[in-house]
């Protein structure tokens, strides 16, 4: 029986976003108590998946293996804790390259389709944008929104445009307090 899954974006759900990116190991500095959400959810039999948008490098500000070594940062932290991530999948480009990986589009999921084998009826895709929201809810996951990183705003543009359709979309503080719901069973 595969284990259940939980899809997370990285910026602003994970670690704190920046408007210069995220360029180094350095800058990347996670949001209190995410790590230890990880942790709890690879502890209660979860595997986590996580993805992400990084069209930093596609602007030229950071490299493939500039990301690898922030990614090896977050994997290291988490491994100190008793957590773990399955896999991280990135989309590289700048948002006018057209790709089919960016989210909104569903690219990546359709990729971790192949890589897992998995269909996302039933599995929460938690992230602080509309963007994250809508590619989960495209690719047929329950899209949840934290109120970390952009999830403020995002949450007060789904009050202000019921175009979006995402109406009902669960939202939670933070991915501790999601994680918080989930393993509680409350949602």
């Amino acid at each position: 029986m595969p284990k259940p899954l939980v899809i997370l974006d990285r910026d602003g759900v994970i670690n704190h976003d920046s408007a210069e990116f995220v360029k180094s190991p350095e800058e990347w500095r996670p949001i209190k108590d995410s790590l230890e959400a990880i942790a709890r959810l690879s502890q209660a039999g979860f595997e986590v998946v996580v993805l992400t948008n990084q069209s930093g490098i596609g602007r030229g500000l950071l490299s493939t293996d500039q990301l690898n070594q922030i990614h090896g940062r977050m994997i290291e932290h988490l491994r100190q804790l008793g957590g773990q991530i399955q896999t991280i999948l990135f989309c590289p480009h700048h948002p006018d390259d057209a790709c089919e990986c960016r989210k909104p589009l569903t690219g990546m999921y359709t990729q971790l389709t192949g890589r897992l084998g998995v269909n996302f009826q039933g599995v929460y895709s938690v992230g602080d944008s509309i963007r994250d929201l809508q590619a989960a809810k495209a690719a047929g996951a329950t899209p949840v929104l934290v109120k970390t990183g952009n999830g403020k705003k995002s949450l007060k543009a789904i009050s202000n445009n019921q175009d979006l359709e995402l109406d009902g979309t669960l939202v939670f503080d933070n991915l501790a307090s999601f994680v918080d719901a989930l393993l509680a069973k409350e949602i």
